[in-house]
């Protein structure tokens, strides 16, 4: 493998620019997955250069250029995607993959066809729609899937006119009861038609860099891969206010106390509009951050 430790992060001047453009893309009318991933991978690893963004994009064009042409229903192009991707190249998860933070990068995920639901979920999207198949994102808790088929309405709809694969599990085709079994694997709750609404795009990039910060939050010694991904979620036009907490404690974490501090001040004035208690003891922390830089 590569990278016996996880890839190191791009010089601060091409960290810039890669923000720069995922903010652009994230704001753009149609933001576009693959380009969106591909910059989180590159904002991850400084080895991925714009050769290689353009390698990983070439390499999903010709996946698609693969398949059968206009396989036909739901169903059919599920197949063949499963025996495209998880067949012949071996597309697939495990739980070892989990453990890698190149397991949510999507030209690592291309490079050792390993990677987590999510991000293995992300191929088969932009493989099947090079392709011109009706593919979209559901994530389901804890497991996010790939449907196949007209896109559900609100509530969800029928199962009976699209076709759902757990692209963890090579493609596998789900029935209704498998898609059960995996929601209530995870959460222990029921699925809900919800649940099976198509994940926008900035939905779905919201959720990876969600795993890259639950990765990182396991592994003190990795605040800086926890910082970045905080700060490039801050960069999608809708993200949770506590973000910005998440952020300054990351920033004295790492012993930038005063920008810490500043930031906590910050989110301490947003949350005092709600809750008077929390702000204070936002405060509290903003305080014991500038007293250590005595």
């Amino acid at each position: 493998m590569r990278h016996p430790h996880p890839p190191q992060p791009p010089s601060p001047e091409r960290s810039a620019e890669l923000r720069r453009r995922f903010a652009e893309e994230a704001r753009s009318e149609r933001p576009d997955l693959a380009t969106l991933c591909l910059l989180v991978g590159a904002e991850g690893d400084g080895t991925l250069d714009e050769a290689g963004l353009d390698a990983a994009q070439v390499e999903l064009d010709r996946l698609a250029g693969q398949l059968p042409f206009r396989p036909g229903t739901p169903r059919a192009w599920a197949v063949a995607l499963r025996d495209l991707l998880g067949g012949r190249y071996g597309f697939h998860g495990t739980g070892a993959d989990y453990q890698r933070l190149e397991s949510s990068l999507l030209h690592e995920v291309l490079r050792r066809r390993r990677g987590l639901p999510i991000l293995l979920s992300v191929v088969w999207i932009e493989v099947a729609r090079r392709a011109g198949a009706p593919v979209y994102g559901v994530a389901l808790p804890g497991h996010f899937v790939v449907g196949f088929g007209a896109e559900p309405g609100p509530g969800g709809g029928s199962l009976e006119e699209r076709v759902l694969v757990d692209p963890f599990d090579g493609g596998r085709l789900l029935s209704g009861q498998d898609a059960e079994v995996l929601v209530a694997g995870a959460t222990g709750a029921k699925l809900r038609p919800s649940m099976l609404e198509p994940a926008a795009p900035l939905d779905v990039v919201a959720r990876v860099l969600n795993n890259v910060r639950a990765w990182a939050a396991r592994r003190p010694e990795q605040s800086a891969v926890g910082l970045w991904a905080v700060e490039l979620a801050l960069l999608l036009p809708a993200h949770a206010a506590r973000l910005r907490y998440e952020r300054a404690r990351l920033l004295v974490q790492r012993g930038d106390f005063l920008a810490g501090a500043g930031e906590l001040e910050a989110y301490a004035e947003v949350v005092g509009a709600v809750d008077d208690d929390a702000a204070e003891g936002v405060r509290r922390e903003a305080r014991a951050a500038r007293a250590m830089l005595n």
